[in-house]
């Protein structure tokens, strides 16, 4: 795995954490919507019970599934985080750290560090060769025990 799959883990896990919030509140609006129909057919007094506890039941585990990705996304942060903190150069950590953990755009990044475009790619290319081979020291490390 590169530097830069290794960082992008915590962004995908978000997106993945944003899609189902977004599948969440749609079963959620299916959930509370309340039809009626006019007619003169009389009607039997009952509702489908049985397809309400289900759509709960997939709500719950929807739910269920998003906090354990959450849980996933913290842990998958903290190893980032513990990883960018060996970054020596206080530039590359601090762009690395608005890119991969806060999900800043380029443009943001230029913004808030007053680099141009062109310097914020530079230190970029620098920065994961830098956690290239902080991520190659901790493999060295892990194959000696």
């Amino acid at each position: 795995m590169t530097a830069k799959e290794y960082l992008k883990q915590a962004y995908w896990a978000d997106q993945r954490i944003n899609s189902k919030l977004n599948q969440l509140a749609s079963l959620k609006d299916m959930a509370t919507k309340a039809t009626s129909t006019l007619g003169t057919e009389p009607v039997s007094g009952t509702r489908n019970v049985q397809r309400m506890a289900d759509t709960i039941d997939n709500i719950i585990a929807l739910e269920n599934e998003i906090n354990d990705d959450i849980d996933h996304l913290v842990d998958l942060k903290r190893d980032v985080m513990k990883t960018l903190s060996k970054v020596q150069d206080t530039n590359c950590l601090m762009l690395l750290e608005h890119r991969y953990l806060s999900f800043k755009s380029w443009e943001e990044i230029a913004a808030e560090m007053h680099y141009s475009s062109r310097w914020v790619h530079i230190l970029h290319s620098k920065g994961l060769a830098a956690v290239e081979k902080i991520l190659g020291k901790n493999k060295e490390c892990t194959k000696i025990h």
